[in-house]
């Protein structure tokens, strides 16, 4: 297959491209104009805006669409949230644009969104088919994906990608927390009761290339079988690491530090998510269970 990655060089962009490229596919990565690509044969553009030129890289079989101002890097400020949105709808915006210009349009339009779709639902257990929830990261995932769906046609089947937690030794969450713990001053975020619903970056990527080469549509949970809460996470890391977890993070010292908006909607938030599209579709896990994926993480380094 001949694929457009967008957001290539990201946590999961990275691991997927090089994954596709070993698997034979051809893979034209589109990096964020602020980004030396250093290679003639890489597009670059600002998701921010509409601007994209695909033309002259020929007919495509998919368009993947990763691409995004990190949500959990920082405060939400006015101007943090206006970047957060603009550049995944404005950014879907574009590459529709481009899709609808092809000649013969890509058999499937893969896009990234986030669990953050279905709000802090505390316990409840969520699918696919659940409901939108309320708050920023809600709307967010909700205009990103109804903008990825105008390029749905009987030519070009959408996926919308709801990724929980990604698990991985080189960036994201556990990159930031796993020095912590390793000194042993590890400990539970607020009461620990809130859901985690996380993903293994192996899995995340392999469920990636398994929907590329399916029939599947719509929206799909990218998350483990077995969401756990955050007082399991913490036990598990620190056995992983084989170190005490006693402390704990108060809320009021997370709002200080990090800012109301990021810990309410995602510190704090209980997001206990189902896999139901890919577990029907059979696909399996190769870490289903999060003491499995942390002690490998923390063996093995990915």
């Amino acid at each position: 297959m001949k694929i457009v990655l967008a957001g290539s060089n990201g946590l999961i962009g990275r691991q997927l491209a090089s994954n596709l490229s070993n698997l034979g596919h051809s893979v034209v990565r589109v990096r964020h104009s602020a980004e030396a690509s250093g290679n003639p044969s890489n597009l670059t553009w600002n998701p921010e805006s509409s601007k994209l030129d695909l033309s002259q890289i020929g007919q495509v079989d998919a368009v993947i669409n990763l691409a995004g101002e990190p949500v959990g890097s920082g405060r939400w400020t006015s101007e943090t949230k206006r970047k957060i949105q603009d550049s995944r709808i404005n950014g879907n915006r574009a590459i529709v644009k481009e899709i609808r210009k092809m000649e013969i349009p890509p058999r499937v339009f893969i896009n990234g969104s986030a669990i953050g779709f279905y709000g802090n639902r505390g316990s409840e257990l969520l699918d696919e088919k659940s409901s939108m929830g309320k708050g920023f990261l809600a709307e967010v995932c909700q205009k990103n994906e109804a903008a990825a769906n105008d390029a749905d046609s009987t030519e070009t089947r959408v996926i919308n990608l709801r990724t929980g937690v990604v698990l991985s030794t080189k960036g994201g969450a556990l990159a930031r927390q796993l020095p912590i713990f390793k000194l042993g001053l590890g400990g539970k975020l607020a009461s620990g009761d809130q859901y985690l619903s996380w993903i293994h970056l192996r899995d995340e990527v392999e469920a990636i290339i398994f929907l590329l080469n399916s029939e599947i549509a719509g929206p799909v949970n990218l998350t483990s079988p077995s969401p756990c809460t955050n007082a399991e996470f913490t036990k598990a890391l620190g056995k992983a690491t084989k170190r005490p977890t006693l402390l704990s993070v108060p809320k009021i010292a997370l709002s200080l530090a990090l800012g109301a908006g990021v810990t309410d909607e995602m510190i704090t938030a209980g997001q206990r998510v189902r896999p139901e599209v890919l577990l029907s579709s059979g696909f399996k896990f190769a870490f289903p269970d999060i003491s499995g994926a942390l002690e490998s993480l923390v063996r093995e380094g990915d």
